[in-house]
């Protein structure tokens, strides 16, 4: 059995009402406690959903967002939030009720129903892709902060290019082995990631959820309030509204914020995990509505207090700025608190993407075999393993950035877009309309441009970067 091959559960208005028993469903329906009997488990709440979801969309690239007002102005930036907002719902959409439609109770049960084996098989492979790419890199935030490699480590220090930045704990306790980058990632790995990755069922998942998400929120409240200290004191300037063009170069820069727009709501493959648990399934819609309005809220706001609090001087990655004197009284206790709120977000966001990566190893491994829930030994191997390969990738070959750039940016606009759209064109089950095909459409033409000016600008970048490391003369 894989998790594309589930035989689906029947519609279900209420798990209080009725207690749902298929040995094949993809998550256990009952909660094994410690003497191996099960207590019942009567579906997850809608607000759990909601932080489980909110988390998986915020990430790592809200750092991003005000780099992207920054090219675009904010008018233009606000409006492309919103519309990938809307954008984003409507290929949720489009999953979900094609799955209804086929009875598919998860991604790769979809695929597979729409283009067979193969399909699910990529789906399940684009879902590993994407997904321990973004977790090393979740690591190198973490202990190396090494995003674009110009900021100096959240909580261990590093070095570049001759010049050490101090990391958080090594600013306060001075340098020691004990705070380097790859010691405070096996206390880490082992004293967070590891027994969080142990769940079994998403929605033990909602309280670490909801405290990623009050992290964020810290994130955001800290930048409000300088921004607004500074704005009264008259030390920054109402940023610019509108995208510079001036030529050319200028104009093709703005095709360069596509890629993070475009991925900066995927969270696609928890959408069936989240459904699946849920007490009332009537209540996917709103859920992923209420979570797409919060995420679009905190985006609006940290892009636009980000831009007006530092202008044109916001680096791509808007951590860096706070490594620096924000010329307000107790600076650097705030930058400190920015850099280890953020840290700690990205800590609790690592096991709500880990658990699909789980489940998609597994069903491309043991497509056979009964659900992985069921099976403890299973369960910890494949835990065990995806935690050591992203370890080692983290501490070994932080440069992996630059690899899934291309591979990770690809993966997520495929789990995104190109496939609920490719779903949607495909129409298996007759159920799409001349306006979805033609919205189908229109993203997957979205997702190849933007894939495409992503892979174009890295390539660029890379090109750059490595002829001007060549011997000079």
């Amino acid at each position: 059995m894989t998790i594309g091959d589930i035989s689906p559960k029947k519609e279900r208005k209420s798990r209080r009402s009725k207690h749902v028993a298929d040995e094949k469903a993809p998550l256990l329906p009952k909660r094994q406690d410690e003497a191996g009997g099960y207590d019942e488990f009567n579906g997850a709440s809608f607000t759990g959903a909601v932080f489980n979801l909110s988390t998986t969309i915020v990430g790592a690239g809200i750092m991003a967002l005000p780099a992207t007002m920054k090219v675009l102005g904010l008018i233009l930036g606000i409006a492309m939030i919103v519309f990938m907002a809307f954008l984003t719902d409507a290929s949720i959409e489009f999953l979900l009720r094609f799955s209804r439609a086929g009875k598919s109770t998860s991604y790769g049960g979809l695929m597979g129903d729409a283009f067979g084996k193969y399909g699910r098989i990529f789906l399940q492979v684009c879902v590993l892709v994407n997904n321990i790419g973004v977790l090393i890199v979740y690591m190198i935030i973490i202990a190396y902060d090494g995003l674009l490699f110009y900021v100096g480590d959240v909580l261990s220090g590093t070095s570049s290019s001759g010049v050490h930045h101090a990391g958080v704990l090594e600013g306060w306790l001075g340098e020691h082995w004990w705070n380097g980058r790859t010691f405070v990632l096996i206390v880490t790995t082992l004293g967070i990631f590891s027994p969080l990755a142990c769940f079994k069922r998403i929605d033990s998942l909602r309280f670490t959820s909801a405290l990623s998400v009050a992290l964020a929120v810290v994130f955001l409240v800290i930048t409000v309030g300088i921004a607004i200290i500074k704005l009264i004191s008259g030390t920054v300037m109402m940023p610019r509204l509108l995208p510079d063009v001036t030529d050319l170069t200028s104009f093709w820069k703005l095709f360069t914020t596509v890629p993070i727009l475009v991925t900066a709501y995927i969270c696609h493959y928890n959408v069936h995990s989240i459904d699946n648990e849920l007490e009332d399934s009537t209540q996917i819609r709103p859920v992923v509505r209420t979570a797409l309005a919060l995420c679009s809220t905190v985006y609006i706001m940290t892009s636009f207090f980000g831009f007006l609090l530092f202008g044109d001087a916001t680096m791509d990655d808007v951590l860096a700025n706070f490594d620096t004197n924000l010329g307000i009284p107790y600076s650097s206790l705030l930058n400190d608190a920015v850099r280890v709120s953020y840290a700690a977000h990205l800590m609790l966001v690592f096991p709500i993407v880990f658990y699909p990566l789980r489940l998609n190893m597994d069903g491309l491994l043991f497509p056979y075999s009964r659900p992985l829930a069921q099976s403890n030994t299973r369960f910890a191997c494949i835990t065990a393993g995806l935690i050591a390969v992203i370890f080692l990738g983290a501490n070994f070959i932080p440069s992996i950035w630059d690899a899934f750039q291309f591979t990770g940016a690809t993966a997520a606009v495929c789990l995104g877009f190109i496939f609920p759209a490719a779903v949607t064109l495909r129409n298996h089950h007759f159920i799409a309309t001349k306006k979805d095909k033609m919205l189908a459409l229109f993203m997957i033409v979205l997702a190849v441009f933007s894939n495409a000016v992503a892979i174009y600008s890295d390539a660029y970048a890379l090109f750059k970067k490595n002829s001007g490391a060549g011997p000079r003369a």
